[in-house]
């Protein structure tokens, strides 16, 4: 499973806010959906996170081997 809690410690850390992704182009139902594990995001929506909040697509998701794996 592809968890995204990385991708809300480095907003934090970044100084960045919902709004601020959501006036370039992220949707809050999207980050509302990592959040609470009910999504994913596509190559496009990862390639814009890393330029705002300037990282690689690894600083954002982790993956976690599920017991049903």
């Amino acid at each position: 499973m592809i968890v995204y809690n990385k991708l809300f410690v480095l907003i934090k850390e970044r100084g960045r806010t919902k709004y601020y992704l959501r006036q370039n182009g992220i949707s809050p139902s999207i980050l509302d959906k990592l959040k609470n594990g009910t999504g994913g995001i596509d190559a496009r929506t990862i390639d814009k996170l890393c330029a705002l909040l300037e990282c690689q697509p690894g600083d954002l998701m982790e993956y976690i081997k599920s017991e049903d794996s």
